[in-house]
């Protein structure tokens, strides 16, 4: 699979592997999830994270929107919704990289001057024939001109990230290694900053301007860990991305818990939300 058609640099982070039409806007999606990853397998490598089927179902869109609508490659792409619900036992890694196939759905697809500008669709992400997930996406995308023009200027070169405070340890969010925790812990215990590191090969697999959406889902996910939802993982997302969330300014993370199966996650930045997130434990 081009690496270019699901914007990512890296072989490594290119999860997809294949692609075919099933009739009109449906198509079938195979991938490839690797047994061992840097963030997206458990510490000890016995499970898939459920944010690797986010990545998943999110690489499908880039494909489709390249492949099937027509979208040139270097548009830039904005996320604005993200659901995603999963099967956690039934995500083991086995003694071969698992193979998962998507089936998706293009619900809507909404034009601007005759021209694809955005689309609406429903993942459904199957192992051996069984389902272990499904998912639903809302994405827009813009040509560069127009991106720049959004973005004031803003570039990957023209802006300093914010330098990365001492985080959590690992074993409190659910990770291996202190490098890919995304929290730092304030005086609040429901309230933390976004630990963003500019480096690190997965969330920023190639440069940005702005803190990429999966970083911001990563954090929904560790707060939920800290919080210790109910001591089981989170089997539920239901993300909206309102606006982008700067490199160089703080941006905090806020949860709420709502019952034993629900927890509200809000990203701050400034005065207002870039980000919101309800994580669950259970269906939604």
């Amino acid at each position: 699979m081009p690496r270019e058609f699901v914007h990512r640099a890296a072989v490594a982070e290119t999860l997809l592997t294949g692609w075919s039409g099933t009739g009109e806007d449906r198509f079938t999606v195979s991938a490839q999830w690797p047994r061992a990853h840097q963030l997206h397998v458990s510490p000890d490598r016995t499970s898939y994270d459920p944010l690797l089927l986010a990545e998943t179902v999110r690489q499908c869109g880039a494909l489709l929107a390249h492949t099937e609508y027509g979208v040139p490659l270097g548009h830039r792409f904005v996320l604005h919704e993200l659901r995603l619900t999963a099967s956690p036992e039934r995500l083991a890694v086995g003694p071969l990289p698992a193979e998962p196939v998507v089936g998706v759905t293009v619900t809507e697809v909404r034009r601007r001057g005759g021209r694809p500008a955005a689309m609406r669709y429903d993942a459904d992400v199957r192992l051996d024939g069984d389902r272990v997930a499904t998912g639903y996406v809302d994405v827009s995308w813009t040509g560069e001109n127009v991106y720049r023009r959004l973005r004031g200027g803003r570039t990957p070169d023209s802006v300093t990230a914010l330098a990365v405070p001492p985080g959590l340890s690992p074993a409190a969010v659910g990770r291996a290694v202190p490098e890919d925790v995304v929290l730092a812990p304030t005086r609040r215990r429901d309230r933390w900053q976004l630990r963003v590191d500019t480096g690190h090969p997965v969330f920023f697999d190639h440069p940005l301007d702005h803190v990429p959406g999966m970083l911001l889902l990563e954090a929904a996910r560790q707060a939920a860990q800290v919080r210790r939802l109910a001591s089981r993982p989170p089997v539920a997302l239901r993300a909206v991305f309102c606006r982008y969330a700067e490199l160089d300014r703080p941006v905090w993370i806020q949860a709420t818990e709502e019952g034993n199966e629900h927890i509200q996650v809000v990203a701050i930045q400034g005065e207002s939300a870039v980000f919101e997130c309800r994580v669950s434990t259970g269906g939604l």
